[in-house]
């Protein structure tokens, strides 16, 4: 079944999400607020430089659980692919502005940033 429209709508609007991952070590769902950034009908989530559990967490098993919390409610089903590659990261990160990267250089993003797509699974 495909992803209600009025959850998309939410999403496009919403930064504040939840993420369930499975941990890398115990296996066991790990749940953290998270924001989001929806970016020409993708949505994507990063932070700033710096290790990340959630994003070891995701790097180990792509499968996760998007909440959606604020103006509807929805636990969505997804996965989770890791943007790698250099060219790819600069153009994802050329789509934000200064205000959601902080400062720095874009360089500093791109070398120690984590950049994941999240890919909505049907329910």
């Amino acid at each position: 079944m495909p992803i209600d429209p009025k959850i998309l709508k939410v999403l496009e609007g919403t930064k504040v999400v939840d993420i369930t991952t499975v941990g890398r070590k115990s296996s066991k769902p790990k749940r953290i607020e998270i924001w989001t950034h929806m970016r020409d009908g993708k949505l994507y989530v990063t932070g700033p430089p710096g290790k990340r559990s959630w994003y070891a967490n995701m790097l180990a098993n792509q499968e996760m659980t998007l909440h959606v919390k604020k103006k509807a409610k929805a636990d969505l089903p997804a996965r989770a692919r890791p943007i790698l590659d250099k060219k790819e990261r600069i153009a994802v990160f050329g789509k934000f502005t200064d205000n959601e990267l902080g400062e720095g250089p874009m360089e500093k993003w791109v070398k120690g940033c984590p950049l994941v797509e999240v890919v909505l699974l049907d329910q």
